[in-house]
């Protein structure tokens, strides 16, 4: 661990803070000055923060806890009975003019804590991926390796972490080569298989699961991973009372070229030297209520999008989960694939 990693600057904005818990992944920032711990801001505290609509370039200071719980290093003390008391994660140790020396973590890894979450999770598979021809016309999308694992593999084993063990996986192009595959006792699971006989878009086939649940499900898309506490999102969803909660991830993109602001006159009144832009992103993971399902139209091709903005006109509770750029791995197309491979160690060509 380098400590440099967890420590920022009150003078810092939201933006850069959200990079710094992206790079040190464990979901915690300590603001410090001249090496003396100040205060400390967690991933908790920023995405609560972004749901207020709260302004990304603001100083990181706005929104920070000036009253940390610490311990000091030459006191013996059961630091992990000390975060469990006070609900917290991590713990800055300190000597007496409150230089951070080092930091205690009640879990070595972050989703650890939630090995006992038994939620369905729905796996959309059925659909061409044809943002990733040539690859997708041997292989159906949901069996494109990852390095030695496909990347629905990944997925599974990231909800099985949690304790989702169970998965319904809604199924269409290239069928039968998916179900081989999971039948398979090398690769087996428990998967059932629900077949669309036609296309019916990332909406459509979820009718296919109306009356199989009776409380809150996972939807995830076949194409993406996300690293984030599960059982959080799902905890987030049923307080906020949702019929669906989608998950965002805050995307940073910086225009490469100057940009210019023009009056009504046709006179230039600005150039902004490539300006950079945040905004929440679609990530095609959902938490799900039951009814939604009864929402959606027989036979019909429509996609969640679309069903999602039905809700909202329909006056019911659509919430977001925010989460950082980092924690969305996307593999759609060909590009974000490569990207994949290589952040998870491997540059396998398939």
């Amino acid at each position: 661990m380098n400590l440099k990693d967890f420590v920022v600057s009150e003078d810092n904005s939201v933006i850069e803070v959200m990079k710094a818990i992206d790079k040190n992944a464990k979901g915690i920032a300590f603001i410090c000055e001249n090496e003396k711990l100040l205060a400390v801001v967690t991933d908790g505290d920023i995405r609560r923060y972004i749901l207020k609509n709260g302004d990304l370039k603001g100083a990181i200071r706005n929104i920070a806890n000036y009253a940390p719980k610490y311990i000091y290093n030459d006191v013996t003390i059961d630091s992990k009975a000390l975060m469990k008391e006070y609900s917290i994660t991590a713990l800055p140790i300190v000597n007496k003019r409150m230089k951070l020396l080092s930091i205690r973590f009640l879990y070595d890894n972050r989703n650890i804590k939630n090995a006992d979450l038994n939620v369905p999770v729905v796996i959309m598979a059925g659909g061409k991926g044809t943002r990733l021809y040539p690859y997708t016309q041997i292989l159906p999308k949901p069996l494109i390796p990852i390095g030695e694992k496909t990347i629905t593999e990944l997925i599974m084993d990231h909800f099985e972490v949690f304790g989702c063990k169970h998965f319904d996986m809604i199924v269409n192009y290239k069928k039968n080569f998916i179900k081989s595959f999971f039948i398979d006792n090398e690769h087996k699971r428990d998967v059932d298989f629900i077949e669309e006989t036609q296309f019916l878009g990332t909406g459509g086939g979820l009718k296919l699961l109306e009356g199989r649940y009776e409380d809150s499900f996972f939807v995830t898309n076949c194409d993406i991973l996300i690293e984030e506490d599960y059982s959080d999102i799902m905890n987030y969803h049923k307080n906020e009372k949702n019929i669906i909660t989608v998950v965002s991830a805050m995307k940073h993109v910086t225009i490469p070229y100057g940009t210019i602001e023009v009056s009504e006159s046709g006179q230039m009144v600005k150039l902004n030297e490539k300006p950079g832009f945040s905004f929440l992103t679609n990530t095609g993971f959902y938490v799900v209520e039951p009814r939604f399902l009864n929402l959606i139209p027989n036979d019909t091709f429509i996609h969640i999008t679309d069903l999602i903005q039905n809700c909202i006109n329909q006056g019911e509770k659509v919430g977001i989960y925010p989460i950082s750029e980092h924690a969305w791995m996307d593999m759609g197309q060909l590009e974000e694939l490569e990207k994949m491979r290589e952040r998870l160690g491997s540059d396998v060509r398939s």
